[in-house]
């Protein structure tokens, strides 16, 4: 996003309390600040990115109660998402992204149709986070332009 010209923030659900699930959703709506500021973050964004590793088949649940937690209707209604899917297997987190495509159109979000997904990313991925096979780096890169002429 930055060699385009964009800025962008990074959502990180680490930063999440980690009693979100008892103090922020349902009934008590609205009443943790801590959660609250990352909700305001998902709001404020016009497009978002979705960094989604595989688990289970599927995309973490810390991933989908985040997402529960957002106001409905509202929340992350009427923005555009981009999806890169992660995984040590060879289906590169197909699997995920598609569960996760189906969450965000039932929540009004529309999703790019180019979808990355970057299969054995434990072996391109340095423990600094740098990706180190140029085909994920194009895709990425790719992607990025479409998302901003979304």
């Amino acid at each position: 996003m930055a060699e385009q010209g964009t800025d962008a923030q990074i959502l990180d659900l680490v930063l999440l309390p980690l009693d979100f699930t008892t103090s922020a959703l349902y009934h008590n709506t609205g009443q943790h600040t801590d959660f609250n500021r990352l909700v305001a973050m998902a709001e404020a964004a016009d497009k978002l990115v979705f960094v989604v590793p595989e688990y289970n088949c599927s995309f973490p649940g810390v991933l989908k109660a985040f997402i529960d937690g957002l106001p409905y209707p509202g929340g992350i209604r009427g923005k555009k998402a981009a999806l890169v899917g992660l995984s040590s297997g060879a289906q590169g987190g197909i699997l995920p992204l598609n569960h996760l495509t189906d969450v965000l159109m039932y929540l009004g979000t529309a999703v790019l149709p180019q979808r990355v997904r970057l299969p054995f990313i434990d072996k391109h991925l340095t423990a600094e986070g740098t990706l180190t096979e140029p085909l994920y780096q194009q895709l990425l890169q790719e992607q990025v332009e479409q998302l901003l002429a979304f």
